[in-house]
């Protein structure tokens, strides 16, 4: 593996860690020395994944192209719900339309990096020709896959609400996450036969 696939790897391991330690001190739990353990085993759990689609993608390049989107998506969706609090917390808003609205902005800001992290890295699309082409079908897919993930947001969050005793904020994490699983598959399809395709 390079380095970028470790470091990567690794980034991407270590922001799922922070981000469930987050989740399970917002739901009230006390799991003495779990953010430690997440820390060290989900960095080295993302990394190992990786190898093993380096070793698969040998013989099956796509699986190889698989793993690396799936941790760019990862980073992508840490900088999505990074923004998104960051919206919410400094508008002090916790509900309504313009939850949908700062869902939309920190989309398309960790769009813009997915589309470099896609391109160069996951995809190993080195050519600059055609960037301008490029950009827009890679926004053109984007765009729907918007449409989805804010959808499937809205629905979660201020359709259905917290539901199972789960906190409010929980709730609304959750409401990031769960449409970043569904738009990746969308994404991953368009991305490879769309806009990257050699």
């Amino acid at each position: 593996m390079k380095k970028a696939d470790v470091i990567i790897a690794l980034s991407a391991g270590l922001g799922v860690a922070w981000l469930i330690s987050g989740i399970i001190r917002d739901s009230g739990l006390k799991i003495k020395f779990l953010g430690w353990i997440l820390a060290i085993f989900l960095p080295l759990m993302s990394l190992f994944g990786l190898w093993i689609c380096e070793l698969i993608g040998k013989k099956f390049l796509f699986v190889f192209q698989v793993g690396k989107f799936l941790l760019i998506g990862v980073l992508a969706t840490l900088v999505d719900l990074g923004i998104f609090n960051f919206l919410g917390s400094i508008s002090g808003l916790a509900g309504g339309f313009a939850l949908n609205i700062f869902k939309g902005i920190s989309f398309l800001v960790a769009t813009f990096a997915k589309y470099w992290g896609n391109k160069f890295w996951a995809f190993e699309k080195m050519e600059k020709s055609g960037m301008g082409k490029e950009i827009t079908r890679f926004y053109l897919v984007t765009l729907i896959g918007m449409g989805i993930d804010v959808g499937i947001f809205s629905l979660i969050v201020n359709t259905i609400g917290p539901q199972f005793g789960i906190p409010a904020q929980t709730w609304k994490t959750l409401g990031v996450i769960a449409p970043a699983l569904v738009v990746s598959i969308w994404n991953f399809i368009g991305y490879k036969f769309l806009v990257f395709k050699k």
